[in-house]
């Protein structure tokens, strides 16, 4: 079946992203929607480890390890931007000063609940970062992730069984084959990958779908 690369995934999300936005990118595939950002937007890309205002990787052999974001991948830092203090960068976090932030997920309720830190497996290495400050700190939280684990089995789930991060947090979700608002009413899908159908999806999804 077809389906969306990783880059073509934040190409999406990159295009929902409007001018004027404070925008965090999660660990993980969400930075990748940051080379995806046209250099002429006004988009303020900010990172817990504390900087504001980067741009796109740098070419290869331009990196600069001083100069990266909560990953530990290399940046660019945009004409005004800055670094600062973490704790700085955590009071805007949950100060409510972000627009939107972009996490990866193991699981996505469709009440909006998430689970991305931990997958209770007792090997697991759990990794909750700053996404839980992040969840309920930003105006709106939105998940990156594939639609699917690699066994098959729906990451859009009706009830969360990874431990949560956040309750009731998410309103969008963009999966390498759909991007799905969740509403009060329920899961409204707003554009799916070309070439497969709403009964394809339903069949791969946890929740019902609406269009």
């Amino acid at each position: 079946m077809r389906k969306w690369t990783k880059d073509q995934m934040a190409r999406r999300v990159a295009a929902d992203i409007a001018d004027g936005m404070v925008v965090n990118l999660g660990i993980g595939m969400p930075t990748l929607v940051a080379n995806h950002i046209a250099r002429e937007r006004e988009v303020m890309m900010h990172s817990e480890n504390g900087v504001i205002g980067f741009g796109p990787a740098p070419r290869e052999g331009e990196e600069d390890f001083d100069l990266i974001n909560a990953g530990k991948q290399p940046v660019t830092l945009l004409p005004g931007g800055c670094f600062f203090h973490h704790a700085d960068s955590f009071a805007m976090m949950r100060g409510g000063h972000l627009d939107v932030c972009v996490l990866g997920a193991f699981q996505v309720a469709g009440n909006g609940d998430l689970a991305n830190w931990h997958t209770g497996a007792p090997d697991a290495i759990p990794a909750v970062g700053g996404a839980m400050d992040l969840a309920i700190g930003a105006r709106r939280t939105w998940v990156m992730m594939e639609h699917t684990t690699k066994t098959g089995q729906p990451k859009i789930v009706e009830r969360c069984t990874y431990p949560l991060t956040g309750l009731a947090c998410v309103s969008r979700i963009y999966t390498d084959m759909a991007v799905i608002d969740l509403t009060p009413a329920g899961a409204r899908v707003i554009d799916m990958v070309d070439g497969i159908d709403l009964d394809q999806l339903q069949a791969r999804t946890g929740v019902l779908l609406d269009r």
